[in-house]
């Protein structure tokens, strides 16, 4: 039987009738009412999507009562409700704090019942999410027994979102926010956005570009910004704005924007006496200052903590928070590039006020495929530190190339700092538990946008979907959120998700390899950053430019930040230290991160550094035949519509693929002066065809013409 086509835009929320009999009987059982305590937006909206969700499994409505009365309820509730207050489990709610949930199969008043228990609206909100999870991945429903609560505080999406609806890195269609229609019209993909992240966990959204414009901070706006808060709001959702330093001077006529200036801080205070009129659970200001020309305190030869300090000031008489990146380098500086956000955020380590979070990209360089964790994770032990991944691709094929970033991410958390000895994990800083940092957050550059599915890709929208569960909870395993997704998204059939997970899995370790095997970074076309651009120097300025980060000669490739170049392992802790200044020890997937090696190297393989070179670019490209192949072979298995979109990218990315092996290949063989081993396939095309070669088509949606 041909499954009916979809579009994706119902993400992982589908609930598409269940025909397998047995499990359909199953749940039958399980669900023969539904009663959910209070009334409450919040209340309602678990309730509804519970009701919803149950009617389209089983084909019919589950009717809603105020109190249990036979078997197979469905009870959702506070601990303080007397519906669910009275129950045994009520001790386990409060156990799992704010936000958390015991969802547990019991008896009730001698009725056998599924009860979703919490000490606040949100928290049962999130049960039910977790209870719906549960019965579309096919959990058995007899002796259901789940408690959780967030690990991170703050969980939230950043929209790169401009007012004229563009969208930096952007690859999904334009920005979701129409400003103009707002506050009298809102679009039901409002609510629909809101549930998505809701169903996930994540509380907090940026609305808008880090790179920022102050208009977002008046009246007109703070009315528009008001009615999105609005509509999130009964979904746990809290709204951060982006605050453009020179706010002071654009807005309100000041000479100045110093933070030390009184003047300068009584306006922000007065401005966000004004954003808390229109929005009184506004949660505060995402900051980009100092960094790629972006006004800052540092104008005013000020410290980053005096920035962000100040507009903790204006914010800390309502609850606000401040998050300031730490995203700063500077052209000006002549240390490396990786080296700045350490050099200059470590020694303000305890300097910051208590409302202010510091948020670090996961590597120290920019979102690239692969890169060691950033060394401030660990070194600021007094200073709670966010944490930033990219859910949109902007390095990694944007929206066409299928990879699933749970890995990357996975990779990063479980990556031992020793700051604190072994064990000194990314995800414990992250979390607190090694810190003891009060406030905690994590927080993904979205790829969210217009498009009909949401993410520019069927698949892309599995990276929303893990960036929400490990914000949940770091210590996630990413192959077990996949397996999540997939049954979710695709089907139970364990046939179909055997083979996607393992498509989702090699992916990631595939375009490392066809982009930027060993270690190599940032080596693509400048700009759109689609495409392979190895060759490019002279991006405008050096650390733009690919040749900056490879430097690759005749004798070798790679960026020496040993001791002898320019030191960058110094910032980790020991024993990391010594082990990425050795070249014998230091993990071969970062080789040319930390060293500029021979051409000659033997690799643990031994091969030669240039043959490990190729190599690894040819598997990245077989890797990627093969999950075309897989995706083949669950066809009958997927709807039409949705599996000739993904066949149609992966088409893209095996081309692209072989683009970026043999552009690469050909670029760094004039410097090896080594020969292609004859079992990998030669480069297509001269190196001067790639040189040639002009991409993207498309500017929001990057293409290059067939060159295969």
């Amino acid at each position: 039987m041909t499954a009916p086509n979809e579009t994706g835009y119902d993400l992982w929320l589908r609930y598409r009738h269940i025909d397998d009999g047995r499990r359909s009987a199953e749940l039958r059982g399980a669900a023969t009412e539904l009663v959910v305590a209070g009334d409450s937006p919040t209340s309602r909206a678990a309730r509804d999507e519970l009701a919803t969700a149950l009617a389209a499994m089983l084909g019919t409505q589950i009717p809603i009562v105020p109190k249990p009365s036979r078997d197979g309820a469905i009870i959702v509730g506070t601990v303080a409700s007397g519906l669910v207050g009275s129950l045994p489990l009520a001790a386990n709610a409060r156990r799992e704090g704010t936000g958390g949930f015991v969802v547990r199969s019991t008896s009730v008043n001698g009725h056998r019942a599924i009860v979703v228990a919490s000490t606040n609206d949100v928290g049962a909100m999130y049960g039910a999410f977790a209870l719906l999870r549960a019965i579309q991945t096919n959990a058995p429903l007899a002796n259901l027994s789940i408690a959780d609560h967030p690990r991170v505080k703050l969980r939230m999406l950043d929209h790169w979102d401009n007012l004229d609806r563009s969208v930096e890195r952007g690859y999904a269609g334009r920005s979701l926010w129409e400003w103009s229609k707002l506050p009298d019209t809102l679009s039901s993909r409002y609510h629909d956005y809101a549930r998505a992240n809701a169903s996930i966990g994540i509380n907090a959204v940026a609305l808008t570009n880090v790179n920022a414009n102050a208009r977002v901070l008046t009246p007109d706006y703070l009315a528009k910004v008001a009615a999105l808060a609005g509509v999130f709001r009964a979904y746990g959702i809290q709204i951060f704005l982006t605050a453009r330093f020179s706010a002071p001077i654009e807005l309100g006529g000041l000479k100045t924007a110093d933070p030390l200036d009184p003047a300068v801080r009584a306006w922000w205070a007065s401005r966000a006496h004004e954003i808390y009129r229109f929005i009184p659970d506004f949660g505060g200001f995402l900051v980009k200052a100092n960094s790629e020309g972006q006004p800052g305190p540092q104008d005013y030869r000020r410290s980053h903590a005096d920035g962000a300090n100040m507009l903790a000031d204006a914010l800390q008489p309502h609850g606000g928070v401040v998050i300031w990146r730490a995203f700063v380098y500077s052209n000006e500086v002549p240390t490396d590039r990786i080296k700045q956000a350490y050099d200059e955020f470590k020694p303000l380590d305890g300097q910051f006020h208590e409302n202010v979070l510091i948020q670090v990209k996961n590597g120290p360089l920019d979102f690239q495929p692969r890169e060691p964790f950033s060394p401030l994770f660990g070194a600021m032990q007094h200073t709670p530190l966010a944490m930033e991944f990219q859910i949109t691709k902007e390095y990694l094929g944007q929206d066409t190339h299928l990879v699933y970033l749970g890995a990357e991410w996975e990779e990063v958390l479980k990556s031992d700092t020793y700051a604190r000895g072994k064990g000194s994990t990314v995800a414990r800083v992250i979390d607190s538990s090694l810190t003891n940092t009060a406030r905690t957050a994590m927080a993904g550059v979205s790829n969210v946008g217009t498009d009909t599915n949401w993410t520019g890709s069927q698949f892309n929208q599995a990276n929303w979907y893990a960036f929400g569960r490990l914000a949940w909870n770091p210590e996630l395993s990413s192959r077990d959120i996949a397996d999540e997704w997939i049954r979710m998204t695709f089907s139970n059939d364990p046939t179909v998700v055997r083979t996607i997970e393992h498509i989702m899995m090699v992916s990631r370790e595939a375009v490392v390899n066809y982009m930027t095997p060993l270690g190599l970074a940032h080596i693509m076309a400048t700009n759109h950053h689609y495409g392979p651009g190895p060759w490019v120097s002279n991006a405008g300025r050096p650390d733009w430019s690919p040749t900056y980060y490879h430097r690759a000669d005749t004798l070798g490739i790679g960026f020496d930040r040993t001791p002898s170049g320019s030191d960058a392992v110094e910032q980790y802790f020991s024993p990391l230290r010594e082990r990425f200044a050795n070249i014998d020890s230091t993990p071969e997937n970062l080789l040319l991160w930390f060293h500029h090696v021979p051409w000659t190297y033997r690799l643990h393989s031994g091969q030669t550094l240039w043959d490990g070179l190729v190599a690894h670019y040819s598997a990245g490209v077989d890797t990627v035949r093969a999950m075309r192949r897989e995706w083949q072979s669950v066809k009958p298995a997927i709807d039409a519509e949705r599996f000739a979109q993904v066949d149609s990218f992966l088409v893209i990315q095996e081309h692209e693929a072989k683009w970026w092996r043999d552009a690469a290949v050909d670029y760094f063989q004039q410097f090896s002066r080594m020969p292609i081993p004859a079992r990998y396939e030669p480069p297509a095309h001269p190196l001067s065809f790639y040189l040639e070669l002009r991409c993207p088509l498309d500017r929001d949606k990057p293409r290059c013409p067939p060159i295969y």
